[in-house]
């Protein structure tokens, strides 16, 4: 069964401050990041279907504006 708590149920149990507050850095981090990749791709992909841009071309816009976002995004 559950523990029983002496004070108010307000309260609830003691939280870890600093593992909340790691666990929500790198959740940012992850969408940052994420969007910057996803961001990157939907790009390459209109460059590949819609010019007479190669495969290759597409990849490396990918490649250049992954890195790029992710450097300004520091």
């Amino acid at each position: 069964m559950a523990e029983q708590m002496s004070g108010p149920v307000e309260t609830g149990a003691e939280m870890d401050y600093s593992e909340h507050e790691k666990t929500y850095g790198l959740f940012l981090a992850g969408a940052k990041y994420g969007t910057i990749i996803v961001v990157a791709l939907l790009i390459a992909m209109a460059a590949y279907f819609f010019t007479s841009a190669g495969a290759i071309v597409s990849f490396l816009l990918f490649l250049v504006l992954s890195i790029g976002g992710s450097i300004l995004a520091r």
